[in-house]
């Protein structure tokens, strides 16, 4: 409790990781451990999960997808590896309603794609009361980046930021924590990831 929020630069990514295989760059799972860690400590019962990376994190979907206790919000290029992420895949059983997929077409720019994100946390904020948010922070979506199609800039990840942490402060006392996904220029991942640590860091 000595800190609100925080930014973790793991490497290597995690979230193409399932509970029984390693896919992508991703032999483990960070989000997902990290998520199952506040629930089983009791520090957070229900966990938001918000996957801002160019690829849609199946991993994280399929771990969570019949549990209604974790949501599980992605926008990501699509169709593009892996080949999930559709907008029908909403969970099942008891996570019915608990995952949202936000599929977007290359050549998505900042702008675009910041509205798009403010809606789809408005849904979840409808739909879901976290006790925790943890971002699947992604960089991928730069620009530039070799392994991307999206068109975002670094500063678009100062109103990323800004609008996961009003959402977490109405919701659940300002607690999120990012995690680095993916991004693989890294200059342009660099600045991202500072404009998105200074974002979180803004009192």
């Amino acid at each position: 409790r000595q800190l609100r929020n925080a930014f973790v630069a793991t490497r290597p990514p995690g979230h193409h990781a399932s509970s029984n295989h390693a896919m992508g760059f991703c032999p483990v799972n960070h989000v997902a451990i990290a998520a199952r860690f506040l629930q089983e400590s009791g520090l957070a019962p229900r966990v938001a999960i918000v996957d801002w990376d160019v690829h849609h994190g199946n991993g994280t979907q399929d771990i969570f997808y019949q549990d209604g206790s974790v949501y599980y919000l992605s926008l990501h290029q699509y169709p593009f590896y892996p080949g999930t992420g559709a907008a029908q895949e909403r969970g099942a059983g008891e996570g019915e309603g608990t995952t949202l997929n936000v599929p977007l077409p290359a050549g998505t720019g900042g702008p675009e794609y910041v509205d798009l994100f403010a809606e789809a946390i408005g849904r979840v904020d409808a739909e879901f009361a976290p006790d925790f948010v943890l971002v699947s922070a992604g960089y991928d979506t730069l620009a530039g980046d070799p392994l991307g199609g999206l068109r975002l800039e670094p500063s678009d990840f100062t109103a990323l930021t800004g609008i996961v942490r009003g959402w977490a402060d109405r919701a659940c006392d300002g607690r999120v924590v990012a995690v680095l996904e993916g991004g693989y220029h890294p200059e342009r991942t660099g600045q991202a990831a500072v404009a998105t640590i200074l974002a979180l860091a803004e009192s």
